[in-house]
């Protein structure tokens, strides 16, 4: 990236991996920002993912049939509304592992994670802690800490943090084993990500769940940066419950409606939640009863009707992965990602260092940046960048977090993230 000639030669062997893309059209479904007379090199997907072309016109229909048919659209229609959360069942058991019956679409990823403490964490005095990460996603840290103290329990002596042990504060299998090994009988539940929000850490799910539960231990994870980025087999996984969110690598819009996956061994267990009426067993639903009996499955966590402008994008969005697939997104995002790890190594070692593990079964999309200058000259890259219409995002103290997403992202993008930061460190230096 030093002369003409380097710069004519990355640019062409970019264009040349992208045009060998199979998946390069599902680009065009997507709405990329505009920049000055082109686009955005939208980075961001790990935070807020792209806008379908297709979410509007499903949104339109969902507001027409509103207007057209009112109550009557509940079971008239393209997309009858009763049993509209049924028409993104198979597409998302599908993207996670999971058999259709344990999964569900509903509430927002920390309403689902109090509904799950609420039956899978039920301490006793000999069995009362809840182990995480040190330095979970804030939502995680408080709902998990507010749900000891509404069981009467402190987190000083609740709450089991495991540090990181590796560079850039990752996390080691053998670090998670030690804890375990060392406090198993008191632990209640096991609580970790998929992929660690803050380094991009991927969790070998399977591996943390058969350890906890040989234990004693619950097992849920917090899946908000995984679905959609790294494959899942959750059913496989020995879990008893996961959550995520779907606004992020699932495309569905700010706010979207969250997910929720229990296994099936559960699926008819007499276990305590907070009800509501649409979890009800739908075959006696609207007899309108005063005892609650759980539909079996997931479904039987629901508390109200399915939100159906929330569920419309997230139908489009599952609709795209399932076409694609996700084994050929992984295999573009490892290369995508190793693309831009690869010019990050060899044309930036001296200005960025990479927190994400450089092995790619340990990561998905997401590379964790941070500047050796420290925060303010992060911050002033960070800053540059997005002038540049390079959208990655910002978290503190001094972490750029970029993700380069199969469904849109190319080599090219990765590149243009490069060639900005060696200009903007060459003006520094």
């Amino acid at each position: 990236m030093n002369s003409a000639i380097d710069l004519a030669e990355l640019e062409a062997d970019a264009r040349a991996r992208d045009d060998a893309d199979p998946l390069a059209s599902f680009r065009d479904e997507f709405l990329i920002p505009p920049h000055g007379d082109g686009q955005q090199v939208y980075l961001c997907g790990n935070s807020l993912g792209l806008q379908p072309r297709a979410t509007r016109q499903a949104l339109l229909d969902e507001l027409d049939a509103w207007r057209d048919l009112a109550v009557e659209a509940h079971f008239r229609g393209k997309h009858p509304w009763m049993p509209y959360h049924n028409e993104v069942r198979a597409h998302l058991a599908e993207l996670v592992g999971a058999l259709p019956a344990e999964v569900v679409a509903m509430n927002s990823l920390t309403v689902n994670l109090h509904l799950m403490m609420a039956s899978f964490y039920r301490p006793t005095r000999e069995r009362h802690a809840i182990l995480i990460e040190k330095g979970p996603f804030p939502s995680d840290q408080y709902a998990i800490e507010s749900q000891i103290r509404f069981h009467g329990f402190d987190p000083a002596t609740s709450l089991i943090e495991v540090p990181g042990d590796e560079p850039g504060q990752c996390i080691s299998d053998a670090s998670i084993e030690r804890v375990l090994d060392a406090h198993g009988t008191r632990i209640a539940l096991v609580l970790l990500p998929g992929v660690q929000y803050r380094t991009g850490q991927v969790f070998d799910l399977k591996r943390i769940a058969a350890r906890a539960r040989a234990q004693g231990c619950r097992v849920g994870f917090d899946l908000a940066h995984a679905v959609g980025n790294v494959p899942l087999a959750l059913h496989d996984s020995g879990c008893d419950f996961s959550v995520w969110c779907s606004y992020k690598y699932l495309n569905s819009g700010p706010g979207a409606v969250a997910g929720c996956f229990v296994h099936e061994r559960h699926a008819r267990a007499d276990l305590p939640r907070f009800a509501g009426w649409w979890g009800h067993d739908q075959s006696t639903r609207f007899t309108m009863g005063p005892e609650f009996s759980p539909t079996p499955g997931a479904d039987g966590w629901q508390l109200s009707n399915p939100p159906i402008l929330a569920l419309a994008p997230l139908r489009v969005s599952l609709e795209l992965f399932h076409r694609a697939g996700m084994a050929r997104l992984r295999e573009k995002s490892v290369a995508l990602t190793g693309y831009l790890e690869g010019l990050i190594h060899q044309h930036l070692a001296e200005l960025i260092d990479i927190l994400t593990p450089r092995q790619s079964e340990r990561r998905g999309c997401q590379l964790s940046l941070r500047v050796k200058g420290g925060r303010e000259a992060g911050r002033a890259l960070f800053e540059h960048l997005g002038r540049q219409g390079i959208i990655g995002d910002w978290r503190e103290p001094d972490t750029i977090r970029v993700a380069p997403v199969p469904l849109y992202n190319r080599h090219l993008d990765g590149l243009r993230l490069a060639r900005s930061a060696k200009a903007w460190a060459d003006r520094a230096a």
